[in-house]
């Protein structure tokens, strides 16, 4: 039998994949509706509004399906409960650059990632290449903007 891989995600990342959910799941109805709608004008065939409607339910129920699989894998970590000399998920750690600028990133979840405000997936090349590092350590990695060295300056779990 198959495991189910967990998908580890902050408490908040949860929080925004059950809002959009439950956003979808309260747009069923009015698909409905409007599919009904459009069926009273007659025939299918040539009927937009038909069309669009039971296009959109189509991406709904993908969407979804999709959304109540990641809930129902999700693992949620509370990043100020964990400790490690390691950089692992949750930890939130801050890099010097080749210029010795500091840089901080916390490491997530894909789905709650956004490296404009600090958050790195660990399924990213820098993720990948920080998991496992110590304090001090130096990290190479390739990303699309070319090779990047950095030095792990700290390591915290706030």
């Amino acid at each position: 039998m198959a495991s189910i891989e967990k998908l580890p995600m902050l408490a908040e990342g949860y929080a925004r994949l059950t809002a959009e959910l439950k956003a979808l799941r309260e747009e069923r109805p009015l698909i409905v509706d409007a599919i009904e709608e459009a069926r009273a004008h007659g025939d299918l065939s040539e009927n937009a509004e038909y069309h669009a409607a039971k296009e959109r339910q189509g991406q709904v129920e993908a969407m979804v399906a999709d959304l109540e699989d990641k809930v129902t894998r999700s693992l949620i970590v509370d990043p100020a409960t964990l400790t490690s000399d390691k950089i692992i998920f949750g930890a939130t750690v801050t890099l010097l650059d080749d210029d010795d600028k500091p840089v901080k990133y916390q490491i997530v979840g894909p789905y709650e990632a956004d490296a404009r405000v600090g958050r790195i997936s660990y399924a990213s090349p820098l993720g990948k290449a920080l998991i496992g590092r110590k304090a001090e350590e130096e990290v190479e990695v390739t990303v699309p903007a070319g090779d990047k060295c950095y030095l792990v300056q700290k390591i915290e779990f706030i």
